[in-house]
């Protein structure tokens, strides 16, 4: 017999009635009834009930072990009586009851519950992962992280994609987000930097002739935390594929995404074709460029119905080409007092001055602002609105681009407590028609606002006829849920362009040479035109698991301060180790507290 089991947990039912069996596991939950202990054994696969009945010699052993030590147990198996059937266990028709029984390891006090989903400090939970790993809700993620890469890959190489390797060791550029740096030992002073994407090495193969190319490709970027972004490290899918239009390319991506999220999760999908809203317009729309359509709540744009106004904020937008955005709650006038108390507390804490509302009952609009409106600007109100009985108006009025953001938030608040988001819709659509430069307010110049290496609209002529701000690129996102998943780009595969695109962002020629020394040779030897994405994989794990935070679906995350609490990342390194790599540390100067006394 296997020195550990010849079964899983998980796996016995009625067919192994009568057969002795060998199982190895963790002690989930041990109960004495009556003198007899049930032990509930869990590995990987599941859970198997182990019945120690008094007078084995292994009992008092049995009485005294804790939940989370490994044992095997050889036992046979038996039906259970009809009313100890358990339903909800997959072997909750069976029972081991052991005729031998051996710790493997010894669990000491456990600084949180395991066999239950209760809540514990994150940083306690992050500490000792290792444990939490072992819960049923982190067990069901991580599986499920490995299941979405397993059909990844089965897709895309369905689909006519071969997988290939970039570097990880590779050379800082100026655009992004911060690099991870690499301090090289053979040349003092110089650097590797993590990749923060595989963008110009996945360019290249295209340039070398691979036609269509894919990984789980590791990221790196030295920026703060949130929800859905994880500090440090992250994958996507990394795609590229040359000859291709963007029109071509959504298609690709709609149906790995329909295919992910119709295999993996019970949930809808909006259409198979996702709709495209450009940029602008869904900033105008929905305030931002990652809108949640699961449900219809768009901005209204009502500047204009409000030139002649009593109330001065409203009639000074049309002077100052400021903006009143509207939104209408279906329903929400049938809410207390409270529930408009508090929407205003909460655009209040996203640095709104008040939260006007007008509420429809009874026929009669009523609400803080109403006196201050005309009958005409109140029957243009409820018509461009489609206001209906019941419906509650709410509105924003400051700068434009502070207004969207901040109705944008509103939106989705509303949406939230009006219940009206469907948990489980899976709402993809597409932001095309991106600005090639923004403007950075903090260096007063002009920035690339989203890829460097995109193709403009237009091209050459538009780089050289255009205002820089209004030319737009063949760049998209990808979002679900209001979760951006990805970026993509047609890309650039001319050098007059790509010099010239930089140029107008502040980079001379060196600089670009400099920085980016393989595509500039690459695009001087026939490069085709390509284009590509990469989904966020975390957060698209994230989404199919139903978490709202990135971290219950990484086995070993970084914590929101990027350190990483079980190995004790960042830590320090042995003086030799600097002295090898030529560097010194120089600790920021701590200002001394002067003593009062």
């Amino acid at each position: 017999m296997h020195p550990y089991r010849t079964h899983t947990c998980g796996e016995l039912g009625k067919d192994q009635a009568g057969q002795e069996v060998k199982l190895s596991g963790w002690v989930n939950r041990k109960r004495d009834h009556g003198g007899v202990i049930f032990i509930d054994l869990r590995d990987h696969y599941g859970l198997s009930q182990v019945v120690i009945n008094p007078g084995q010699d292994f009992f008092e052993t049995a009485e005294r072990v804790r939940n989370e030590s490994v044992i095997t147990v050889v036992g046979e198996v038996v039906l259970r009586d009809d009313e100890a059937i358990n339903p909800n266990m997959v072997t909750g028709e069976i029972e081991v009851v052991a005729k031998s029984f051996h710790v493997e390891s010894t669990c000491e006090q456990l600084p949180f519950t395991v066999n239950q989903d209760l809540d514990c400090p994150e940083e306690t939970r992050l500490e000792y992962r290792f444990l939490d790993l072992r819960r049923e809700g982190m067990q069901k993620n991580i599986k499920l992280r490995a299941q979405t890469a397993m059909l990844v890959r089965k897709h895309l190489t369905e689909r006519g994609f071969t997988e290939y390797n970039t570097p990880i060791l590779g050379n800082s550029s100026p655009e992004g987000a911060r690099d991870y740096l690499v301090p090289s030992r053979h040349y003092p002073g110089q650097f590797y930097a993590l990749p923060q994407a595989p963008q110009q090495f996945k360019q290249l193969l295209m340039v070398s002739g691979f036609d269509k190319y894919f990984q789980i490709a590791p990221c790196f970027r030295d920026e703060d935390a949130r929800a859905d972004r994880s500090p440090g490290e992250f994958y996507q899918i990394d795609m590229e594929m040359s000859y291709i239009t963007q029109d071509e390319l959504f298609a690709e991506l709609e149906v790995l995404m329909v295919r992910l999220f119709t295999e993996l999760s019970d949930k809808k999908v909006n259409a198979e074709q996702f709709p495209r809203i450009p940029f602008l317009e869904s900033m105008e729309k929905y305030g931002s460029d990652k809108p949640d359509i699961r449900f219809d709540m768009p901005m209204v744009d009502c500047t204009d119905l409000f030139g002649n106004c009593e109330l001065k904020v409203f009639a000074s937008q049309l002077k100052t080409g400021g903006a009143i955005k509207v939104l209408n709650g279906k329903g929400a006038a049938n809410h207390s007092r409270k529930f408009f108390d508090d929407a205003e507390k909460y655009a209040k804490s996203e640095g709104a001055f008040g939260l006007a509302w007008i509420a429809l009952r009874d026929g009669e609009m009523k609400g803080p602002i109403v006196k201050f409106l005309s009958e005409d600007e109140r029957a243009a109100l409820k018509e461009r609105m489609g206001m209906e009985e019941g419906d509650a108006l709410f509105f924003g009025a400051g700068k434009r681009d502070e207004t969207n953001s901040l109705m944008g938030k509103v939106r989705n608040y509303l949406g939230d407590k009006l219940e009206l988001i469907d948990p489980n819709l899976a709402a993809f659509c597409w932001i095309v028609d991106f600005p090639m430069f923004e403007f950075n307010e903090e260096f007063q110049k002009i920035d690339f606002s989203h890829n460097p290496f995109s193709m403009p609209q237009g091209g050459m002529e538009a780089l050289e006829t255009m205002e820089p701000l209004d030319v737009l690129a063949y760049q998209y996102d990808i979002v679900c849920n209001g979760v951006e998943l990805s970026s993509g780009a047609i890309r650039n595969h001319r050098p007059e362009v790509m010099l010239k695109a930089f140029e107008i962002a502040g980079y001379d020629e060196s600089t670009v040479k400099d920085k980016f020394p393989a595509l500039w040779k690459a695009f001087h030897f026939g490069a085709p035109p390509h284009g590509g994405i990469a989904p966020g994989f975390d957060r698209i794990v994230m989404l199919l698991a139903d978490e709202p935070n990135i971290r219950e679906i990484i086995a070993f995350p970084l914590n929101q301060k990027a350190q990483d609490l079980l190995m004790g990342a960042p830590g320090n390194v042995f003086p030799k180790q600097l002295e090898e790599l030529h560097l010194e540390i120089i600790y920021p100067e701590v200002e001394e507290e002067v003593s009062t006394d």
